[in-house]
């Protein structure tokens, strides 16, 4: 006869939410790591992952190689999941992992505009998404790290901004443009007014980090940890269930970018992650150092700055083709 108080052991995707959270990693990880344990058990029919092995790993990365016709990348997140599944969730010893074929990610150059197109990208912006779209380009930010700024991370006197769980979980600092401190100056006053509406309203305050959010629960209250950027409506927060103000959502500056790129009658398939790399680019070509620049875009090897090195002016514009150089009729 069964026991009423003991409780069935948690599913399987709800340890692995529980692993994921120990570890603080972001909502994004989480919900891709469950999509591909999920997808990799129906996969194979609902098997429990601890009857499978390197021949079930290999087939399933090799379906969605082949027939679902991913990335490599795409596919290099699916295997990290499944690695987690097994490391960190069922503690299973891993022998056959150097079995596992990885696809190979192909080097592809970086999209980066000239110093013209980015003025005429930028001047298509309006309002917030035209501060946001500047400080993308004028800092070197990736745009959930724009998103996610708080009051606290801006210091208009050093002129600098705090980048704080970057990619990688690292912290880091990187300049404000001169000609920024004026607007984000008023958007602070804005995002304040907001601030103190959500008070008035008797909202919850943001979320804060998970350790802080123990430790400090009345903290998300305070205008320091307030969104420089809030969203303009409530959302339901999806793992607290609490309904509060994020940030503002990424689509947002997306589709401006979007749309600016085609009314400034740009040929090249830029995004918001263009401005990134067009920071990087321009601030090489103007003489900066490359340590300089790999620290204010936080790369943790400088191999990876050195991808910029390939796209520098002038390239290939700078020789002289050999067809130039044979004698004209």
């Amino acid at each position: 006869m069964n026991d009423p108080t003991v409780l069935p052991p948690p599913r399987l995707l709800d340890q692995v939410r529980e692993a994921i959270r120990l570890r603080h990693f972001s909502l994004r990880t989480e919900q891709a790591y469950v999509h591909w344990i999920k997808r990799f058990i129906l996969f194979h029919h609902k098997r429990h992952p601890r009857e499978m092995g390197a021949a079930e790993v290999q087939a399933f990365l090799t379906w969605l190689a082949v027939e679902g016709q991913v990335s490599a990348s795409t596919q290099g997140q699916a295997l990290a999941a499944l690695l987690f599944l097994y490391k960190q969730v069922l503690a299973v010893d891993l022998p056959w992992l150097d079995e596992v074929v990885r696809a190979k990610r192909p080097q592809r150059l970086p999209t980066v505009l000239t110093p013209d197109e980015v003025r005429r990208l930028l001047a298509q912006l309006e309002g917030t998404q035209a501060l946001m779209g500047r400080l993308l380009y004028g800092t070197g930010m990736r745009l959930m790290e724009c998103l996610r700024l708080r009051i606290k991370d801006v210091d208009l006197a050093r002129r600098e901004i705090t980048i704080r769980q970057g990619k990688g979980d690292k912290d880091r600092r990187t300049m404000i443009p001169t000609s920024l401190l004026s607007d984000l100056s008023e958007q602070i006053a804005r995002a304040r007014r907001q601030w103190l509406r959500d008070r008035d309203a008797g909202l919850p305050g943001v979320q804060l980090p998970d350790a802080l959010e123990r430790k400090k629960p009345g903290e998300g209250q305070s205008f320091a940890w307030y969104w420089l950027f809030p969203a303009p409506e409530l959302s339901l927060d999806p793992r607290s269930g609490i309904r509060r103000r994020h940030h503002a959502h990424e689509q947002g500056i997306q589709r401006a970018v979007k749309r600016g790129v085609l009314a400034a009658g740009i040929t090249k398939p830029a995004s918001t992650h263009t401005l990134r790399h067009s920071f990087a680019t321009h601030l090489l070509e103007s003489g900066q150092d490359i340590r300089t620049v790999q620290e204010l875009l936080g790369h943790a090897d400088v191999r990876t700055t050195m991808i910029y090195t390939h796209v520098l002016s002038p390239g290939p514009m700078g020789l002289v083709s050999p067809l130039d150089r044979l004698p004209q009729r």
